[in-house]
């Protein structure tokens, strides 16, 4: 995955590289604002419509997500295609994908 190669590099020439377990506290914080985002943008889950997540914030949560990959040194691509092919395949009893897990 390019993106994954592009994260790859901005982390070899910074000082921000950890181990993957800080990476893993790095993607869950930027979950975490996403969430924070979504409740303050619908009033706490009081108006659905209301609904705003800045592009920035998923970017940020993708970054991480990325950056983790790379360190565990898992094929972002390939592991996003092995999910596709999860989800394409299989359909929970309502009629949308379910996990398989």
């Amino acid at each position: 995955m390019k993106r994954q190669q592009q994260v790859a590099d901005v982390l070899g020439h910074s000082d921000i590289d950890t181990p993957p377990a800080y990476r893993l506290l790095d993607v869950v914080t930027e979950l975490g604002d996403i969430a924070a985002e979504i409740n303050e943008t619908t009033g706490y889950g009081t108006d659905s419509a209301a609904l705003s997540i800045r592009e920035e914030e998923l970017g940020d949560a993708l970054f991480a997500l990325l950056a983790l990959c790379e360190r565990l040194d898992v094929d972002a691509d390939a592991a996003l295609a092995t999910a596709l092919a999860k989800y394409e395949g299989q359909s929970g009893s309502n009629g949308t994908p379910a996990s398989g897990d």
